[in-house]
């Protein structure tokens, strides 16, 4: 079936999921069921054109192709498995969650066990991409099934990546958000020794731009960070918890990650000072402070 008739359903309308479905609902020339557990998101959906639903398994039994963008492993579980009676041969089911390998290829085996579709998705970028549709999309599973729903994934994101079989989506994120989690601790080191030699925000921005130093992450933050503004794209709580599943996956593989240990502690210590529902750039605060750094934003 040409994926422009298929009838869409979209489950979990978070910080991304609510931008992503937008604009499947916005592009899609066709119906689009949405469900989450707050029902705030639901209704502003709803008034652009979605058509609300009362469950996940509601929005599973009207739609052809099943599209969940949930917090944790757990969430990703309960609901597939909450849906399971509704699927068969007809339905695909893309998980656009960051959550465990081994969980994704858990759901993957259970819907198949039931005849139907199933591709990991996991996608990168923060919400400025998603509200866009600029996400980076990577994806595993059929190729078959891919290129049938790929036209759907390009509603959301400009950049769409089949890695191979199942899990090598997810498995990519994982590899993604180590480096990113790296890249983002020696920002923040580079930083904090630069602001204790007396160099502004500024000066190292436009400095770092000079060399190999410059990076997406900081080029994305830098405004965040210069003038602490930590509205939130992607929390410290969502970050950290990714950074567990890079742990765990590198356990896993056997792969000695040892810098994400002192990044876990940074974590650690943001979670304790409040820092969940913030901006992930906003553990900079953590680094700053073990190191006894002084910084107030320019006004």
């Amino acid at each position: 079936m040409e994926a422009i008739k298929l009838r869409i359903g979209f489950i979990g309308l978070g910080i991304m999921g609510e931008a992503m479905c937008y604009n499947i609902i916005r592009k899609h020339d066709g119906d689009v069921y949405i469900y989450d557990v707050k029902t705030e998101p639901v209704q502003r959906l709803a008034e652009k054109g979605g058509i609300a639903c009362d469950s996940a398994i509601d929005a599973a039994k009207h739609s052809d192709v099943i599209i969940t963008m949930l917090p944790r492993s757990e969430d990703s579980l309960s609901v597939y498995k909450e849906i399971l009676p509704a699927v068969n041969a007809t339905k695909i089911c893309i998980d656009m969650s960051t959550i465990d390998p081994s969980v994704s290829l858990k759901i993957s085996v259970m819907i198949q066990a039931h005849g139907g579709h199933f591709l990991d998705a996991p996608v990168v970028k923060s919400k400025a991409a998603a509200v866009l549709g600029n996400i980076g999309i990577y994806v595993g599973g059929e190729k078959e099934i891919y290129f049938q729903v790929k036209p759907i994934l390009q509603y959301m994101g400009s950049n769409v990546l089949y890695m191979g079989s199942s899990g090598k989506g997810i498995g990519m994120k994982i590899c993604q958000t180590t480096l990113l989690a790296q890249i983002q601790n020696g920002v923040n080191e580079a930083l904090a020794m630069a602001v204790k030699q007396g160099i502004d925000v500024d000066r190292f921005t436009a400095a770092l731009s000079f060399g190999g130093g410059q990076n997406a992450y900081f080029d994305e933050r830098q405004m965040a960070i210069r003038n602490k503004d930590y509205t939130t794209t992607f929390s410290v709580r969502n970050m950290s918890k990714d950074i567990d599943i890079c742990r765990r996956l590198a356990k896993t593989e056997g792969v000695q990650a040892e810098s994400l240990e002192g990044i876990r502690e940074v974590y650690d210590r943001a979670l304790e000072a409040g820092y969940g529902d913030k901006d992930y750039s906003s553990v900079i605060d953590m680094v700053f402070e073990k190191n006894h750094v002084k910084y107030k934003p320019k006004l």
